[in-house]
């Protein structure tokens, strides 16, 4: 990096310039001042992204002014130089709060270097403060796309439910976003500047599952070449989110209930007790109280891990939603392909929305996402989307653009699949009522109401 601007605090002037050379090579800009008194007036009224400084100088010397610094703006880096010797001083100061010291004499790429690490830890902070920042604004709330009532109901629970540190069981079909929502929980708590871990229980063997959990030491099994810590380790002070729960074993419940009581395990293999603080989201796609009724899932764990349940429903039941989840894929893998779409034509809507979408929000994405790859215009059409998305028969309906009464847009679409039918079917009545699985005479009346009657064509 450079033109990053510099303080050099040195009583010697031969000293000021050898490090404003230095440092000047390197594309900084070097402000040079021969006290600490010269160096606060500065800081005061100009912006620096680093201070190096001496620390034997006369009236204040530069441990004086590191503390002077620090209570003016803590964030604020600092070197400080040493004479050989004095190590002791420069110890003193990385406890008050330098970056880093160089011991007198040096070689003038200790000095590239250490500035280099001092911009390049910066460029890390913020760029960890932005990745961050960007997490908390992906998950917040208000942020999750869906405008059903049913969703916003859930959302607000959540929200209620985040500041707590209650557990949380999330349940739903594959597909329909537990672990968003579990993110969003973490991500919108007091936690959320510490760990979110995850942990699939239908990935892991049963003892396999125990050392993901609480870890193990060396030796413990066979394989076991070195200590490993376990998500709770890794979640400490954090959230730990525990997907397809229903698919732990017995062994593993009566361990993970212990730990939810007593906030303390052992590793597998050990006999240290691990101090834990945890907040637990558990989500499955199975009915959990069935399997309690079965005796497949211990019931007391039930209870500990139901503190709140958040249901989320399949997207088949909230089709209000996928109009408003369409466009956000579009956008996003528009953004991530360099595309230029600039929208999803009424008629594709039309399928999206008539599909059932077993595999909920994630097919979804999935169906947009090829949409994208595929097509060759500028508007998505049904041709883009997967077959068992537009149907067999690729009967789509357009919806109105613009809400209305719905006794009205229900007729409209009604009008549009009986004429889109008729086509399909060469004008033949019957079997259009036959593929409608309505009366000839049913159709015949409705094509009368809506004027079709010389619409066969």
């Amino acid at each position: 990096m450079a033109g990053e601007k510099i303080l050099i605090v040195d009583d010697e002037a031969g000293m000021q310039r050898l490090l404003s050379r230095i440092l000047e090579k390197q594309g900084y800009t070097a402000v040079p001042v021969g006290s600490a008194a010269e160096a606060l007036q500065l800081i005061a009224v100009e912006g620096f992204d680093l201070v190096v400084t001496d620390i034997q100088m006369p009236v204040m010397n530069g441990l004086d002014l590191l503390r002077e610094i620090k209570a003016y703006d803590p964030s604020l880096p600092i070197i400080v130089i040493t004479a050989y010797g004095t190590v002791e001083s420069a110890v003193e100061a990385l406890r008050n709060g330098a970056f880093d010291y160089i011991t007198k004499p040096f070689e003038t790429d200790e000095i590239r270097l250490t500035v280099a690490r001092v911009f390049e830890h910066a460029r890390l902070v913020e760029e960890n403060r932005y990745l961050h920042q960007e997490l908390e604004e992906h998950y917040r709330f208000s942020g999750i796309v869906g405008k059903s009532p049913v969703m916003a109901d859930i959302y607000e629970m959540a929200a209620s439910v985040a500041v707590s540190n209650a557990s949380v069981l999330i349940t739903g079909e594959s597909g329909t976003g537990k672990e968003l929502v579990a993110r969003s929980i973490h991500y919108n708590s007091p936690r959320k500047d510490k760990p979110f871990i995850v942990l699939n229980c239908a990935v892991y063997s049963e003892g396999v599952l125990e050392s993901e959990l609480f870890g193990h030491e060396k030796g413990a099994f066979s394989g076991a070449v070195a200590q490993k810590k376990g998500r709770f380790e890794l979640a400490d002070q954090g959230t730990l989110f525990i997907d397809e729960v229903a698919e732990m074993s017995a062994s593993a419940q009566v361990k993970l209930l212990r730990v939810i009581q007593e906030q303390e395990f052992e590793r597998v293999g050990g006999t240290r007790t691990i101090q834990t603080d945890v907040r637990i989201v558990a989500a499955t796609n199975k009915d959990l109280a069935e399997q309690v009724r079965n005796g497949q899932f211990r019931e007391d764990l039930y209870y500990r891990l139901n503190v709140v349940h958040i249901e989320l429903p399949p997207l088949r039941e909230r089709r209000e939603d996928i109009e408003p989840l369409a466009e956000h894929f579009l956008q996003k893998y528009t953004a991530e392909t360099g595309k230029k779409i600039s929208s999803i034509a009424p008629k594709a809507i039309g399928c999206l929305v008539a599909h059932e979408w077993p595999g909920n929000v994630r097919e979804l994405q999935n169906a947009i996402e090829r949409a994208v790859v595929l097509s060759r215009g500028d508007v998505i059409t049904p041709r883009d989307l997967p077959q068992d998305v537009r149907g067999d028969s690729e009967i789509c309906l357009t919806l109105p653009q613009q809400g209305g009464n719905l006794t009205v847009i229900l007729e409209d679409l009604e009008r549009q699949l009986i004429i889109q039918t008729l086509r399909r079917e060469g004008a033949s009545q019957t079997r259009a009522a036959d593929t409608l699985g309505i009366a000839r005479t049913t159709l015949r009346y409705k094509m009368e109401k809506y004027g079709l009657i010389d619409r066969q064509d």
